[in-house]
């Protein structure tokens, strides 16, 4: 699959979130988001006056699954939520087409959102064992000690690890057979 080609298909399955997507088609639709999001970035700047240019990641399906924005112009803006799904869709596609299920892909959002949580109600539950609710207010306290400060390291490692995790499953190679998800890809 050529660069062009990529790009088309990933636009026309917009939001197919079925199906299989062989490992050019997905690296090289990346390729095209982050090489667009250089340029509105650099046309933002120019345009609009905005300031120097910032690397920012808008993954918000997790470590892998969004572009690149190179700046917060407008038209960056723009170009992000054009992307959104097609970028979603097409990661869902190349899990499927390793094997995994799509869902996997929103595996580091998912741990952003639950280990703030479990920070709060490991925090709360100190409080509660050692009888010391004026810990809440105080901060971290002991959250470092016991188990809560465990917990608290094992979701920390994890939740780091995840987006490399994700990462690695995006670049396996193609199941030379029909899978759960479909038929191989041409």
């Amino acid at each position: 699959m050529s660069f062009g080609d990529a790009i088309k298909t990933c636009f026309r399955k917009y939001v197919t979130f079925s199906g299989r997507a062989r490992r050019p088609e997905y690296w090289y639709f990346m390729l095209f988001l982050f090489l667009a999001s250089i340029v509105l970035g650099i046309a933002d700047s120019m345009l609009f006056g905005r300031g120097g240019l910032e690397a920012r990641s808008i993954s918000g399906a997790g470590g892998f699954a969004g572009g690149v924005s190179y700046g917060d112009g407008p038209l960056s803006s723009i170009f992000n939520l054009v992307i959104l799904l097609p970028t979603l869709a097409v990661g869902w596609r190349r899990m499927h087409d390793s094997g995994r299920p799509g869902y996997l892909l929103l595996f580091p959002m998912l741990l952003s959102l639950v280990l703030p949580l479990a920070v709060i109600l490991l925090v709360g539950f100190d409080a509660i064992f050692t009888q010391d609710p004026g810990m809440l207010m105080t901060g971290f306290g002991g959250l470092l000690s016991g188990l809560s400060g465990l917990g608290l390291m094992i979701g920390l490692f994890v939740f780091l690890l995840s987006p490399l995790l994700v990462l690695w499953w995006l670049t396996r190679p193609t199941q030379p057979h029909p899978n759960a998800w479909g038929v191989v890809p041409t």
